[in-house]
C-alpha cells in the first residue's frame, strides 16, 4: 500500500560517500584566508601547509616520530606512492574485501609483478587478519568504503612483525580508532570524512617505514611525483609541507577549517562519536524494517561511515533496478543524493554516516526511504 510523503526533509540531503558532505559550518566565506595567486613555497604558503600536518597530527594523535606528508593524487595517489616505493623488499601479503583492496592487488600483482599472496573475502564479509603471514609486507583496507565492513580492530597485527603494514584508511581516518603502532603506513584524503576537497592524499609513514625507504631502492624505475628519498636518505622537506607538486592553497584552507571544526566537536572522540550515533540511527531503523538489512551482516565489521545497505523483499525481481529505482526517487526528491550502492559492489544503497553528517539528517531520511520502497514496491 502506497504511503504519504513524510513532512520533514533533511536540512542536508548529501549522503555520498566521496566526496563526502562538507562540516555543518561550511561557508565559502571561511576560505578568505588562502593565500591564492601566492607561490605554495612561500613562507605563508608553507606555514599553511605546515600547520595542515600538524593539525592532523593533534587530532588523529599520530606519534610525534611518524612522518606526515601531503602528496598528490587523493589518497590513491598516497597509496601508490607507498606502495611503488617500499614493497618488493620480501614477499607482501595483498588483503581484499572490496573494489579498492582488489585494485591493489592488480597494481601489486600485475603491475608491480613482485611475489605476492592474495586473500579474499566476499562483499559484506573480512578476511582473517590473524592467519596472515607479518614477515611478508601486507596491504590492506581498514575500512571497506565500497563494502560497509571495516576491521573491528587491530589486534590480529603483530608488534614484533618483521614485514610492513600498509593500510589504505581514506574512509576510516577521522571516524576509527587507528591503532598508530600497528601501522606502518596509512594513507586518506581530504574529502572523506572531513568533507574536504579532493586531489590532495596524507600520507603518514612509521619510523620502520622510513629506515625501508632509506635501505631499499626498488627494481622499477620511480615517477618523480612517488621519490620520496634522495641520496638514500628520507626527503624530509615532504613532510613539513615542501610538497612534490603544486597543492591547492584553497583546499588547503579549506582542510584547515574542516579541522578547527573538528576540534569544535571535540576531535577524534567527538567525531567517531558522531559517525556511531548516525550508523546507531540507520540501525535502528533496519531492525524494525524487515525489508531491509546491512550487507555485513556481523555488527562487529560493519562501518560507521559507508553504511551499506541491501533490500531483502521476495517481491523484488530485479534487485540492481530495484535499488536504482529506489535511490532515484530520493534523489529526485532531493532527500538523499548519491547514495546507490558502489558500481562493483552488490545491488543496494550506500549511504554516508561520517561526522560531518548531522544525525537529525539521517532521521529526517530514514521515513522517505520507507515511502522511496514502499512506493516503488506497489508501482
Amino acid at each position: 500500500m502506497a504511503i504519504d510523503q513524510p513532512a520533514t526533509r533533511p536540512a542536508n540531503p548529501r549522503f555520498s560517500s566521496g566526496p563526502c558532505a562538507k562540516p555543518p559550518v561550511f561557508n565559502l566565506n571561511n576560505l578568505s584566508d588562502a593565500p591564492l595567486g601566492r607561490s605554495h613555497r612561500a613562507a605563508v604558503g608553507k606555514a599553511k601547509l605546515l600547520k595542515a600536518i600538524e593539525d592532523t597530527r593533534e587530532i588523529l594523535g599520530v606519534p610525534a616520530d611518524y612522518r606526515i606528508g601531503i602528496v598528490p593524487a587523493s589518497d590513491t595517489g598516497a597509496f601508490e606512492m607507498a606502495m611503488w616505493s617500499l614493497l618488493g623488499e620480501r614477499p607482501a601479503q595483498m588483503v581484499a574485501w572490496e573494489s579498492f583492496g582488489a585494485g591493489w592487488v592488480t597494481d601489486v600483482v600485475k603491475q608491480l609483478k613482485i611475489d605476492a599472496t592474495t586473500h579474499t573475502a566476499e562483499y559484506g564479509e573480512i578476511v582473517d587478519m590473524a592467519a596472515l603471514n607479518y614477515d611478508n609486507d601486507v596491504c590492506f583496507t581498514w575500512n571497506g568504503t565500497t563494502s560497509g565492513v571495516r576491521m573491528p580492530n587491530g589486534d590480529a597485527i603483530p608488534a614484533d612483525r618483521a614485514g610492513l603494514t600498509l593500510c589504505d584508511a581514506t574512509s576510516a581516518a577521522f571516524a576509527m580508532d587507528l591503532p598508530w603502532d600497528k601501522l606502518d603506513v596509512t594513507t586518506f584524503s581530504w574529502q572523506k570524512v572531513l568533507g574536504g576537497e579532493a586531489a590532495h592524499g596524507m600520507l603518514i609513514l612509521s619510523p620502520r617505514a622510513v629506515e625501508r625507504l632509506e635501505s631499499y631502492t626498488p627494481a622499477w624505475p620511480l615517477p618523480k611525483i612517488f621519490r620520496m628519498t634522495k641520496g638514500g636518505k628520507l626527503i624530509e622537506g615532504i613532510f613539513k609541507g615542501e610538497t612534490i607538486n603544486t597543492p591547492s592553497m584553497l583546499c588547503v584552507e579549506d582542510y584547515l577549517q574542516a579541522l578547527e571544526w573538528a576540534r569544535t566537536v571535540g576531535g577524534l572522540k567527538g567525531l567517531i562519536a558522531r559517525a556511531d550515533a548516525n550508523t546507531k540511527a540507520i540501525a535502528d531503523f533496519v531492525d524494525t524494517h524487515d525489508w531491509i538489512e546491512f550487507l555485513a551482516a556481523d555488527p562487529a565489521i560493519r562501518s560507521n561511515t559507508s553504511v551499506c545497505l541491501k533490500f531483502n523483499d521476495a517481491r523484488i525481481t530485479d534487485g540492481a533496478a530495484f535499488a536504482k529505482a529506489v535511490a532515484s526517487r530520493l534523489a529526485d526528491a532531493d532527500v538523499a543524493l548519491d547514495i546507490g550502492a558502489y558500481r562493483d559492489a552488490p545491488a543496494g544503497l550506500r549511504i554516508w554516516c561520517g561526522g560531518t553528517v548531522e544525525t537529525a539528517d539521517i532521521d529526517a531520511m530514514l521515513p522517505w526511504l520507507e515511502w522511496a520502497f514502499e512506493t516503488e514496491i506497489n508501482a
